[in-house]
């Protein structure tokens, strides 16, 4: 194998810098992930498919778990797992040591199915039923983020069927900051229907400082997804500084991924150093640091692959529609994410074109202006930076099937989910 050069215009290293690191340029031309041939993995598994280079997610895990205990000992990164909620990855995850956040009693299912250690478990959730709260204390989960009142009520009722038993919880905080992102994805700003402003939080927090139920350990905030600076992060923590001294501060996550030649997310390094920096100077030095990565965890470990169903030129616009979607990809309808592409098999270059889905809205674009060198019917297409949220939000939209998640390590493929069979979009059905 090699990193041969793409056409001109688009060299190898700058393509294959939105690719899992360690991607290559075969001596056929086609990608190598994980020491795959997409052009074989495709072969075997089929398409529209989501593959994962296992390396590149482990070392992305272990980036953020070494880079944080370096810099504030007393910590513990728990992924996001919204942004994946496949119980392989729980499963990876959990193996490299991370704590996992999830939100609902699915996610909460996932992990404890993978194996995950409920003391480290996170539930989040701005509208948790009884049920989920229930859940939640029965597997004794380590921590319940309190995003309202009704969560104090609702679990205070329900440990006091548990005689001697008490609920760690965190508060969650809305600093009224609004970091530079889509409007769907902030979360920290005034209005938010997440978390507690300021002085709901401090009432929230004398409340819980009564209580014989549950105990208080310390306070929470998240200011949004997609972040590619880092001074919302730093402000968030100044924030909650205010609100007194704790035992465990969640700062939360929202790195942005680089899903685009132009974008500049800050590293990891960077990230960890403006929380950490805040950190040090604000919160207590014994206290302990949480932090929550998500998209910024899977994002580049992810590839979706597609087949080339019809090219056709039209209007001015060379149009490549494929068999996947908005039903494998709904990022660009939901928050008009830009993602690039290239034919697998003929690395970079070529015209312009509108990369498009099968399905039956005018939205199903995957990409446009994305250039594809001489596209024709049956071209393998690869999409990088598909880890995060493609999984999560993919559907059933006009019967669609959804795709299979491919791990790929070490030259070896295998399927730790299957694709789904028209006889499962029936299975829930009733005579």
């Amino acid at each position: 194998m090699s990193s041969r050069t793409a056409t001109p215009g688009y060299p190898a290293d700058q393509l294959l810098g939105l690719f899992p690191p360690g991607t290559v340029i075969g001596e056929d031309g086609g990608l190598v992930i994980g020491g795959c041939q997409v052009a074989e993995v495709a072969e075997r598994f089929g398409t529209p498919a989501l593959l994962v280079d296992e390396s590149a997610l482990r070392a992305r895990a272990r980036r953020y778990a070494d880079g944080l205990a370096a810099r504030w000992p007393d910590s513990r990164v728990a992924f996001a797992s919204k942004a994946f909620p496949c119980t392989a990855v729980y499963r990876l995850l959990a193996e490299e040591g991370l704590s996992i956040d999830v939100a609902g009693g699915g996610e909460l299912t996932l992990a404890l199915a993978a194996g995950a250690d409920p003391s480290g478990l996170v539930v989040h959730g701005n509208a948790k039923t009884e049920r989920e709260l229930r859940m939640a204390v029965e597997s004794r989960a380590g921590l319940i983020v309190i995003d309202n009142f009704d969560d104090i009520d609702r679990l205070e009722r329900i440990l006091a069927e548990y005689p001697g038993r008490e609920q760690a919880v965190l508060v969650r905080v809305t600093p009224d900051i609004r970091p530079d992102t889509h409007e769907a994805v902030a979360t920290g700003q005034r209005g938010s229907k997440f978390g507690l402003l300021v002085p709901q939080a401090r009432e929230a927090i004398a409340r819980l400082r009564g209580s014989d139920r549950l105990r208080l350990d310390g306070v929470h905030v998240h200011v949004g997804s997609q972040i590619l600076d880092t001074e919302p992060f730093a402000r968030a923590v100044a924030a909650v500084a205010e609100l007194g001294e704790f035992a465990v501060y969640d700062v939360g996550g929202g790195l942005g991924a680089r899903y685009t030649y132009d974008d500049r997310p800050p590293s990891v390094e960077e990230y960890l150093d403006a929380v950490v920096d805040v950190a040090r100077a604000l919160l207590p030095s014994d206290a302990r640091l949480l932090i929550e990565p998500g998209r910024s965890m899977v994002a580049e470990a992810g590839v979706s692959l597609y087949r080339v169903v019809t090219v056709k030129r039209s209007g001015g616009e060379t149009f490549v529609a494929v068999d996947g979607g908005m039903g494998d990809n709904l990022e660009v309808s939901l928050y008009g994410q830009r993602f690039e592409a290239t034919v697998a098999t003929r690395v970079g270059g070529g015209e312009p074109c509108r990369l498009v889905g099968r399905h039956c809205e005018s939205g199903d674009t995957l990409s446009t202006g994305v250039p594809l060198r001489d596209p024709r019917p049956g071209d393998l297409i690869a999409v990088p930076v598909t880890g995060a949220y493609t999984y999560s939000l993919s559907n059933n939209y006009n019967g669609a099937v959804r795709p299979p998640v491919i791990f790929c390590r070490d030259g070896e493929s295998r399927a730790v989910v299957r694709r789904e069979t028209y006889d499962d979009l029936m299975r829930r059905d009733l005579p």
